[in-house]
């Protein structure tokens, strides 16, 4: 059984170290906070093996070199990552299983917030690190990728069991929630998770993890074809009824 430590670091990214108690292996998905990965990876007393990251991102990749630096941890992820400077030792795409002392995990090609975006499935664990394709009620922004690029990946990870628990690079749920009602305001499991959500981040609690179930009865960006009818795109395909969801929520100011 993996051993997951979560914690705040940035202004709202979430760092993750994976841990295998019975090699000792750890890895830190990303690398938002080099600084704050090491000190946590201290007080855990694990000693921070692999990096692995989803995407090129100076959040998500940044602190690749100081990470490796300080603990000659292999360092995993999509091609892209070259991007910031520094290639993986191991590049990694669709299909590629890569292992965590005895634990194995399926990369995903989840394109879309970047071309090279990658997602790490745990299946054994019912466990998948998304960075930033999927967020709590939301999804990444289309920085590179297009709108059918972007649903194809969607739908790869809403293959996944119902049960798997995602995490998420990014505590956005909140504002997230904000705009989800403006589209799917007839739901009322969302309108329960909304006010859940309120909730939690009052009481300063993180809305991350969260389990694909969830997601799929509440997140628009998941449930866009079932919106066609308010959206005004009776038999558009699936994908623009995405785009559109996508274009509103990029536009939404609150």
């Amino acid at each position: 059984m993996l051993q997951i430590h979560q914690f705040p670091c940035l202004s709202d990214n979430y760092g993750f170290l994976v841990h295998d108690p019975a090699s000792g292996a750890t890895a830190t998905i990303d690398t938002p906070d080099a600084d704050e990965i090491l000190r946590q990876a201290a007080v855990k007393g694990w000693r921070i093996t692999d990096v692995w990251n989803t995407h090129w991102h100076p959040d998500h990749a940044g602190g690749n070199a100081a990470i490796k630096a300080a603990t000659g941890a292999l360092v995993t992820g999509p091609a892209e990552v070259e991007r910031i400077g520094a290639a993986p030792d191991r590049v990694v795409a669709e299909n590629d299983v890569i292992k965590l002392g005895a634990a194995e995990a399926r990369v995903l090609d989840v394109g879309g917030h970047t071309l090279g975006h990658i997602a790490y499935v745990f299946d054994s664990e019912d466990v998948a690190f998304v960075g930033d394709a999927l967020f709590a009620l939301g999804c990444g922004r289309l920085f590179e990728g297009t709108p059918q690029q972007m649903w194809t990946s969607l739908q790869k990870i809403a293959a996944l069991p119902d049960e798997a628990t995602l995490y998420c690079a990014h505590e956005y749920t909140q504002s997230n929630a904000r705009f989800a009602v403006t589209v799917d305001s007839g739901n009322a499991a969302l309108a329960a998770r909304a006010a859940e959500i309120d909730q939690l981040r009052a009481a300063g609690k993180p809305t991350v993890p969260m389990t694909l179930r969830i997601e799929k009865a509440t997140n628009p960006f998941l449930r866009a074809p079932a919106l066609k009818p308010s959206l005004g795109l009776e038999g558009a395909a699936d994908w623009e009824a995405f785009a559109e969801v996508r274009r509103r929520k990029d536009a939404f100011k609150g």
